[in-house]
């Protein structure tokens, strides 16, 4: 028997109004599936890891939660297993699948299927671009708009079994694949779950959203290397993003655009009158990241001395200001970035070898636009996109984008962006950049 939809039932028998609860690092993920529930007169409420779900459904169960398929701070099989347990009356429906046992079908999981199916289908965050999915997926496991809605009767067609939980083991040739599971072009098994920062489906892209994820949760230093304009900045905010540590600050400092006078007082923080013009006391960027993570950018440019006090707070997670004999405990996740080869560097001395070896416990590397050129059209879209919230979006001709094209962004995706704003800056009122608008002149820069 289908469960009667709330819209048609009695006032009187309307207690209150039915709550989902999504469960997602991802944000676009979360926002896509409100956006479906509300439209099925859901109540939704949003929580950003397994501890924050935990704790909303403690305060006020909701009728269902739905999971991502991972977790930023907990473990998805013993999150599942546990909730079963302490939550049984809530119907629980995971996006990626899950080793745990299945939970008791509830009333509400035809048309939590369907709105997850739905997410699935359009969510940006994911593929960005429906064209991704069809170039990886074969044809009879692609998710179209024609799953059953909520409340139909289902029979015996093949369709209408592949209405089960997400969770449950079924047949490779009927299952739906999970958001997470599909295969990326050239491997086997491998995830295609590009971040929503990281624009572009080419593998070296691919492979670096899969590093993000598998990092994130921990509290490894981590060291981006990769050629400026790249986005480096971009992968060390994915990095905190996902992290434990999201609710707290993500504080950047570039070690190259600050004077080396000034530096360890950024850094460390100073107290009053510890140098000419320090009328007052400050505490520096690292302290301002307790809690959080602390990006250094261009560390490759620090200063050796100030590589040595670095090194003694990376050992101790102990600081002390300028000026100050007192030390200070800082608990922070430290992200740093570099265009340049350290490993190269502490073998010429420019970077002290010990202080490498504790950043670069996990290495990233952010590649070059040409190594990804086949990105190019979706970078595109993505800059156009976003230049046009505040004006009517341009768009290009072939000969515009022929002549993008045939460049080799010695500046990289920075360059890209700039060569794009300024083309649309001299299109004026014009809605279509052509070739004559494309000027790369100083976009390196």
């Amino acid at each position: 028997m289908q469960p009667v939809p709330v819209s048609v039932l009695p006032p009187s028998t309307r207690i209150r109004p039915r709550t989902a609860l999504v469960a997602s690092a991802d944000r676009s993920f979360r926002q896509r599936l409100t956006e479906i529930l509300t439209g099925l007169r859901w109540q939704v409420r949003e929580a950003e890891g397994g501890a924050q779900a935990w704790a909303e459904t403690e305060a006020t169960p909701p009728e269902a939660i739905i999971v991502d398929s991972w977790l930023p701070d907990l473990d998805l099989a013993e999150f599942v297993k546990d909730f079963q347990g302490c939550f049984p009356q809530v119907d629980l429906v995971t996006a990626g699948g899950s080793p745990a046992q299945e939970s008791p079908r509830g009333p509400y999981r035809q048309e939590l299927l369907y709105a997850l199916r739905r997410s699935q289908d359009t969510d940006t965050a994911a593929w960005n671009t429906a064209p991704a999915l069809g170039k990886f997926m074969p044809a009879s496991e692609r998710i179209t708009d024609s799953w059953p809605v909520p409340g139909a009767q289902t029979g015996s067609s093949p369709r209408d079994a592949a209405v089960t939980p997400v969770h449950t083991q079924t047949n490779a040739s009927t299952a739906v694949p999970a958001r997470a599971q599909l295969p990326t072009p050239g491997s086997d098994g491998a995830t295609l779950d590009r971040l929503p920062e990281l624009i572009g489906d080419a593998p070296c892209m691919l492979e670096i959203s899969r590093r993000i994820r598998l990092v994130a949760p921990r509290l490894t230093p981590v060291l981006i290397e990769g050629p400026t304009g790249s986005g480096k900045e971009l992968v060390a905010e994915a990095l905190h993003r996902l992290s434990s540590r999201s609710r707290k600050n993500f504080v950047a400092i570039n070690c190259a655009a600050i004077p080396e006078a000034l530096l360890e007082a950024e850094l460390f923080g100073h107290t009053r009158g510890a140098f000419t013009g320090a009328v007052q006391g400050r505490i520096g960027r690292i302290e301002a990241a307790d809690g959080g993570t602390l990006f250094l950018d261009e560390i490759g440019e620090m200063p050796l001395a100030l590589q040595s006090k670095l090194l003694r707070f990376v050992e101790s997670g102990e600081l002390q200001r300028v000026g100050d004999n007192e030390t200070v405990k800082v608990d922070v996740r430290i992200v740093a970035a570099t265009h340049q080869a350290l490993a190269q560097l502490t073998i010429s001395g420019g970077f002290r070898a010990d202080l490498y070896y504790r950043l670069a416990v996990f290495l990233i590397r952010t590649p070059s636009l040409a190594q990804h050129h086949q990105d190019l059209p979706l970078l595109v879209d993505h800059f156009m996109q976003r230049m046009g919230r505040d004006a009517p979006v341009k768009r290009l001709d072939e000969g515009a984008m022929a002549k993008l094209c045939a460049h080799d962004w010695p500046g990289n995706v920075r360059e890209l962006e700039h060569v794009l704003e300024r083309g649309a800056i001299l299109a004026g009122e014009e809605s279509v950049l052509t070739a004559q608008e494309i000027d790369f002149g100083l976009a390196v820069n």
